[in-house]
């Protein structure tokens, strides 16, 4: 039960704080606050069922030592927008973006709350509910594929989603953020990369986001060409570069997981019955 309560929880305040910031949309400040304000909310009531429905402390949103958190987040928004740099600078440079001037630095601003919001309910729900419940039963690898599966089929009901650009996000956001929670046992590193990476490509280079053709961004730019280059109406994240350095910062991340021994086994049945007697 204690998922049911955790997806319920996690489920109904994304849905009350995507209302709130949908509803704040022409005014740009007031999104930014309302998405700021559902970003902190939804954490607290994530620490909240997760701490009532297995009696412990909420480690991976913890906020002791806050300038751990605000580093963690950092690290992540800094990852996160230089991976999408490097897709977009492959993208400019085969002639498939080109950027006409400058956008609107308040488009971008209410960019910034809107993608708080979705990013951090995304990783709550995707990597602090589902991945982490699954790998304690199924291992790292064991839950690492499902939610990444899950994580691309969630971004079909976007306005311009396909299946090519669901699979993608599936084959490469997926397991990046998978990875970024394992390396690091926290999802502060992930909602960092979440958003820096959703920020990046609607806040400065102004590309449309999992199909959604957001407001212009900082940037007054314009993506063409093949959708396995520039990926088409879903955005760069249906493109092959998204695919090949999201592989490599994924590879990363694993690497320094297991270096730090925080891989995990599929847990046994063996286990499974001591833990059911305890």
């Amino acid at each position: 039960m204690r998922v049911v309560w955790q997806l319920l929880a996690v489920v109904l305040v994304s849905m009350v704080a995507g209302q709130s910031v949908a509803a704040a949309e022409d005014d740009p400040w007031a999104t930014l606050g309302l998405g700021l304000v559902a970003s902190v909310l939804s954490v607290y009531v994530y620490a909240w069922v997760v701490g009532r429905t297995e009696k412990r402390a909420v480690t991976e949103v913890a906020r002791k030592g806050a300038v751990g958190a605000v580093g963690a987040v950092g690290r992540g928004v800094l990852i996160g927008t230089l991976v999408f740099a490097a897709v977009v600078a492959n993208i400019a440079f085969v002639g498939h973006y080109e950027v006409d001037g400058w956008g609107s630095y308040t488009g971008a601003v209410g960019l910034a709350g809107f993608m708080a919001g979705a990013s951090v309910t995304e990783e709550l729900l995707f990597r602090g509910v589902l991945f982490r419940i699954m790998e304690e039963r199924f291992g790292t690898w064991g839950a690492l594929v499902p939610t990444s599966v899950l994580f691309g089929a969630w971004h079909l009901a976007n306005p311009d989603a396909s299946l090519w650009g669901a699979a993608v996000i599936a084959l490469s956001a997926g397991p990046m953020l998978g990875a970024a929670y394992v390396a690091s046992r926290s999802l502060w590193l992930p909602i960092g990369l979440h958003f820096g990476w959703n920020f990046a490509a609607s806040g400065i280079f102004s590309t449309e986001v999992s199909g959604n053709d957001t407001q212009q961004g900082l940037l007054d730019a314009s993506t063409s060409g093949p959708t396995l280059i520039s990926g088409g109406a879903f955005g760069p994240e249906a493109s092959l570069y998204t695919l090949v350095f999201c592989a490599l910062v994924t590879v990363g991340l694993l690497w320094l997981a297991r270096r730090r021994g925080r891989l995990t086994l599929r847990r046994s049945k063996r286990a499974d019955a001591a833990a059911l007697a305890r």
